[in-house]
């Protein structure tokens, strides 16, 4: 079994968590940090900023629960607003403000606190009027809005809250994806070129070396068990909002666990999953994958990828990534010289493909599939023939029916004529008598009357 060889992807849960031991999730777009304590230290020296760590009693948090802090609570707003547009306590430069954007602002500022509504469309009228600014800035305001608009929430249930906010990213990030998705301000479109080409130049890269538990030759496969997960992962750029084009990961992750499940009689480990996301990813080259990640890690919500099963998919996608950029011989259990081999072409996999035995038992399964339709037409043919004499039967038996229906018919207007005659012929006999009786009465009369 390929699961039983050395493996060169290991991961532990340990590995996985923040650097800063703080519970949460890390990511190595943030240097293995979580996404809070990476804003945390990349936030410059005395900007204001709000607690987010879990709560006392070890609850997982979706948005922090703000202290009140009355004494200094005109300050506090002042401070949010500048964040929310600028980034900074100072305001942008006089040449590049104008008049539209000084007046969307002022609209934002005059609204009322409960006026949701209008707070998230007056924030995405004024981060529309502000799109050329760094892709991060714009990561900053988002960010800082989704804190500020959650504090309105802070007497609600973590469940509601968890479900407002998913509401209010999916409408925001909708809006805002066409002007921060792939933001010229940045390199992502070179570095999903970069990536789609190291991809690419892998694609020799068997299940085997990467230790994948592909089924038994014994069980019959009617292809790649993993294919819902390669199309699940394909399916993320399509995808607008942070949280949808997580879903898609998420989806993705739960399709590898159901393929290692039917692939493997033990329950999958950590590795099993990560070197299998490894080769999802190499067989679904997924289009403009940097970039996507990007996003979701710039403007999704902080918990979605800082805990639960979405943040541990996400980090073992970035785990994946990572792994498949720094990609080695010693990796795949190769020396240097059948790694770079099999990159410039000059070799190929001398062990059996498993593709190849996949395309194979297709191929049987297909001519087995082929006799059993073959069998069905001979069946449906026979069925028809028989149908066709039992319609004939049974045109047959109402031909005969009819006719015998036209014979009684006959024979009973028959005994009608019959039963008419004999009562003509009854009444004839009346009138005769009758007249008989008449007669022998009037000779009677007439003797009577002589003597």
């Amino acid at each position: 079994m390929w699961a039983d060889k050395q493996r060169a992807i290991r991961v532990s849960q340990e590995e996985l968590l923040c650097k800063n031991a703080c519970g949460y999730y890390g990511n190595p777009a943030w240097q293995g940090f979580c996404s809070k304590c990476w804003r945390d230290r990349a936030r410059p020296a005395g900007t204001p900023r709000e607690e987010t760590r879990p709560r006392s009693d070890g609850t997982l948090p979706t948005f922090s629960k703000f202290e009140e802090k009355k004494n200094i609570e005109k300050g506090r707003r002042i401070n949010t607003v500048r964040r929310l547009f600028w980034g900074s306590p100072s305001p942008p430069k006089p040449q590049e403000s104008s008049e539209s954007r000084a007046n969307v602002l002022k609209a934002y500022q005059n609204l009322e606190p409960g006026d949701f509504p209008s707070r998230c469309t007056a924030f995405l009228n004024t981060m529309e009027a502000y799109h050329d600014l760094p892709v991060q800035k714009q990561s900053d305001l988002v960010q800082d809005f989704y804190q500020s608009f959650a504090e309105y929430f802070s007497s609600f249930p973590e469940a509601q809250v968890t479900q407002i906010m998913e509401h209010v990213e999916k409408l925001i990030m909708t809006r805002l994806h066409k002007w921060v998705f792939c933001h010229d301000s940045c390199d992502d479109e070179q570095k999903d070129l970069a990536l789609q080409r190291r991809i690419r130049s892998l694609n020799w890269v068997t299940p085997q070396m990467l230790g994948v538990p592909f089924p038994d030759k014994t069980v019959s496969v009617t292809g790649d068990p993993f294919l819902p997960a390669i199309t699940a992962i394909i399916e993320m750029d399509a995808k607008r909002a942070p949280q949808d084009k997580l879903a898609c990961v998420s989806k993705c992750s739960q399709h590898v666990f159901e393929a290692l499940s039917r692939s493997n009689s033990e329950p999958a480990n950590a590795d099993d999953f990560l070197s299998s996301l490894v080769y999802v990813v190499l067989k679904a080259n997924p289009p403009r994958l940097h970039s996507n990640m990007q996003y979701v890690i710039r403007f999704g919500l902080p918990h979605s990828l800082m805990a639960g099963e979405s943040g541990y998919y996400f980090t073992n996608l970035s785990c994946a990534v990572a792994f498949i950029e720094k990609l080695d011989g010693p990796a795949l259990n190769l020396s240097p010289e059948e790694f770079d081999g099999y990159m410039l072409g000059q070799r190929t996999p001398s062990a059996l493909n498993r593709r190849q035995q996949v395309v194979s038992d297709t191929q049987n399964l297909l001519e087995e599939l082929k006799g059993r339709q073959e069998k069905l037409d001979q069946g449906m043919d026979a069925l028809n023939a028989q149908l066709q004499k039992w319609v004939q039967e049974v045109h047959s038996q109402l031909d005969e029916t009819r006719s015998q229906f036209v014979l009684a018919q006959k024979e009973m207007t028959a005994q009608k004529e019959v039963s008419l005659s004999t009562q003509d012929d009854k009444e004839q006999s009346v009138v005769v008598l009758e007249d008989q009786h008449a007669d022998t009465v009037t000779c009677l009369t007439w003797s009577k009357a002589m003597s």
